[in-house]
């Protein structure tokens, strides 16, 4: 619930970027800065927050979080201006790492052989949110507007929080941290973690080509003639991302985690091209979200398997450099999915999409030409 809700927030906006761009008069970029913006901030939420939980008490910590992103949502809906709303939607995302939060969390409290599973059953909540996100907002548009959409999006994580404080055990970490000392360590984990370094790179590609398709979407739909309510509605195709999440959850160490992650990456760059092929095709577009969200799902998936059987000790930092480099890999997406928008259409979206996709094999091959490195069962 705490991934779900919470990862939902940096969604709602997408199939919304159509209609808030006309209540405002504003272009495509300017939403497009918006939504990067989001991005951005919860990149950077990844870096001064969600390690704190390597030196905090971590329930405490995620219902603080909870309350800060409901008071960002209501911020939001009250937007009156570009500026505004601009700052507004960089807050909301900054507010919103509750979901990498909770996947440490979830870890610490099973057993090392369960680790993949516990990923997976958090991640199926995370993906669940993500793909729901957008089915809700583009319906709740219909009848309350972008506005009451994310008013109701306050009220969600006020409750939640609440929720949170009586549900989850306290759980304090293995040495409490000022949080100065947690942030000036980052540079170090990332230097002694080499495949920290490989997969982070695979993630942030990944997460652009994911974003590229999502972020347009709706001006492509516009153009078809469809409004927020279709393209929230897109949304649940991608609820086979969700099978994808558990499977690989269970099964990862096993049939190996490189393996998993070229195929994920694969299948998203064929999304692309299924994209691109059946652009005017509604039923196409949605071929397309349904392999896009698989193959995004695979990769991502695999990645924290690896990380996540690193050293316990430091899981919220490994987990904040992975998501830093995943998000700032969406924000890049997403810009460049706005400017291929303005300068080529659909067809410029699809190609700067697929070769985002590509490029995140590049790691993968390149590591497994390179030195050998001491790795987690199930990485080959």
């Amino acid at each position: 619930m705490a991934a779900g809700l919470g990862v939902a927030n940096l969604y709602y906006g997408q199939p919304l970027a159509a209609l808030m761009a006309g209540s405002l008069a504003l272009s495509a970029s300017a939403i497009g800065s918006c939504l990067t913006a989001c991005q951005l901030g919860y990149a950077l939420a990844m870096l001064l927050l969600v390690p704190l939980g390597d030196g905090r008490e971590r329930r405490g910590l995620m219902v603080q979080t909870a309350l800060a992103t409901s008071l960002s949502a209501l911020l939001l809906a009250l937007a009156p201006s570009y500026a505004l709303l601009l700052v507004a939607h960089f807050l909301l995302g900054f507010s919103s790492c509750l979901p990498q939060m909770a996947v440490p969390f979830a870890v610490a409290l099973v057993k090392p052989e369960q680790r993949g599973a516990a990923i997976g059953i958090v991640m199926s909540g995370l993906l669940t949110g993500i793909l729901l996100s957008r089915t809700v907002s583009g319906l709740l548009a219909g009848a309350l507007g972008w506005r009451g959409t994310f008013v109701g999006a306050a009220v969600m994580m006020a409750g939640l929080a609440l929720t949170l404080r009586l549900q989850l055990p306290a759980q304090q970490p293995a040495q409490p941290l000022l949080w100065r000392q947690i942030v000036l360590s980052l540079p170090g984990v990332l230097r002694d973690q080499p495949l920290l370094v490989k997969h982070a790179w695979i993630g942030a590609l990944g997460f652009a080509s994911f974003s590229v398709f999502w972020s347009t979407l709706s001006f492509q739909l516009a153009e078809l003639g469809r409004g927020p309510r279709t393209a929230g509605l897109y949304g649940v195709l991608g609820l086979a991302g969700i099978l994808v999440a558990s499977l690989v959850g269970r099964h990862a160490e096993r049939w190996g985690t490189v393996r998993i992650n070229a195929l994920g990456l694969v299948t998203l760059a064929l999304s692309f091209a299924v994209s691109a092929a059946a652009s005017r095709s509604l039923v196409g577009l949605a071929i397309a979200a349904v392999l896009l969200d698989t193959g995004m799902q695979a990769s991502h998936l695999t990645n924290q398997t690896v990380l996540f059987g690193l050293q316990p000790e430091l899981r919220n930092r490994i987990n904040a450099i992975y998501m830093v480099s995943f998000f700032i890999g969406g924000a890049a997406g997403t810009a460049s999915a706005s400017l291929a928008w303005e300068l080529a259409r659909w067809q410029g979206v699809c190609s700067v999409g697929g070769a985002f996709a590509l490029c995140g094999l590049l790691p993968l091959v390149l590591g497994r030409a390179g030195a050998r490195l001491p790795v987690p069962p199930g990485h080959r």
